[in-house]
């Protein structure tokens, strides 16, 4: 039987596939305690700021209705880049044709052309990669020998290039090999580069990966495992090597005790890392990503990656919940987590998904908006 089930996202913990039903005083008093039962923990890090964040969800960007002339009503990730044309391109994971997790014509990865008009306003769809309908970047059957699906890892726009990193999955978490793609024509068209690394690289950490052009020629890159349970280490490479898999520079800790790039790498965050996004806004670094371990979106801010991001100023962007439970700052089933351009540091917009495994939707991506993070 064809298996049409998406693997963008590794199931949520048990206690969330099947909801424990709180109220919201109860799922907060939780939050404090971290021991309701079934609920994982939500720890505040001891140096989170402590100041007003005014988070609200401006609007779903895809579904009935808002993707549908797209032949995409169920997708997920959403990924986006600036085109060397200006405009804004999200690549999305596994997709459907219907509102639902298997709704027909499975496709992934797909893309979208939109533009972003301000803060406090929704992404507007424009286009799709492939023309009418939004199409495969690149040709292959899904559930092939090999591999069951392709999946987006991160997009970076070098010059008039747009690289992005895939992931093949043979099935939930479990990556066969990841390579570098590129378009040279603003998304229109995609190749393979010949990039491709093995799933086993430094241990499983360099398979879901989040990459950001520095101002000194390098390209940094932070990478962590695609199965929700690994820390993160931290790469760099030129540029014009970003192809060049031998060409990647690991941070790590020697014996002495000195950090370096070249040594084997070090984990730079712990604890159990999903979607990652890196960007530079307002010259300074900026990190979202799933917080599997305690179940909401993070992010932090730094001046630079090879400081010590453990102790960097880190705040809870967005909390998770169960269904029933919701609001602007609370997400039943919530991952990803992708800063949109034209965000700032105090003004961010991201790119959120969203998937019921239980009734197959919604399986969505939504934008919200987080004022007052870096403050």
């Amino acid at each position: 039987m064809h298996d049409s089930t998406p693997r963008s996202a590794p199931r949520p913990p048990q206690a969330l596939i099947r909801p424990v039903h709180l109220s919201r005083a109860g799922f907060l008093r939780a939050a404090a305690t971290a021991v309701v039962a079934g609920v994982p923990q939500l720890r505040t890090p001891a140096h989170a700021a402590t100041g007003p964040l005014h988070v609200s969800k401006i609007a779903d960007l895809t579904g009935p209705g808002l993707t549908t002339r797209f032949r995409m009503e169920a997708t997920d990730l959403g990924v986006p880049v600036r085109t060397p044309d200006g405009r804004l391109l999200f690549v999305f994971g596994d997709t459907f044709e219907e509102a639902k997790v298997g709704g027909g014509w499975w496709r992934s990865p797909v893309a979208l052309y939109g533009r972003f008009d301000g803060p406090g306003r929704p992404v507007v769809w424009t286009g799709a990669v492939g023309g009418r309908h939004a199409r495969q970047l690149c040709p292959y059957d899904h559930d092939n020998p090999e591999y069951s699906t392709v999946l987006p890892s991160d997009v970076i726009t070098l010059g008039d290039t747009i690289y992005l990193h895939v992931m093949m999955n043979k099935g939930p978490g479990n990556v066969v090999r990841t390579e570098i793609w590129r378009s040279d024509d603003s998304g229109a068209t995609w190749s393979p580069t010949g990039a491709v690394f093995p799933p086993n690289l430094h241990d499983g950490m360099f398979q879901l990966l989040t990459w950001a052009l520095g101002d000194d020629g390098y390209v940094y890159v932070l990478s962590t495992g695609f199965q929700r349970d690994k820390p993160v280490i931290l790469h760099r490479v030129r540029l014009d090597r970003l192809t060049d898999p031998g060409a990647y520079e690991p941070w790590g800790r020697a014996l002495d005790g000195c950090w370096a790039w070249g040594n084997p790498p070090t984990p730079v965050l712990d604890g159990a890392f999903g979607e990652l996004c890196l960007r530079l806004l307002d010259g300074r670094w900026i990190l979202t990503w799933f917080n599997q371990g305690d179940y909401r979106i993070e992010g932090l801010v730094a001046d630079h990656l090879t400081a010590d991001l453990r102790t960097a100023h880190r705040r809870t962007l967005l909390w998770g919940t169960s269904w029933g439970d919701e609001d602007d700052t609370h997400v039943a089933q919530l991952y990803g987590g992708y800063v949109i351009p034209g965000s700032t540091l105090n003004d961010l917009h991201l790119a959120v998904s969203q998937w019921n495994t239980q009734a197959g939707w919604p399986y969505r991506v939504m934008q919200f908006r987080v004022r007052g993070f870096a403050l």
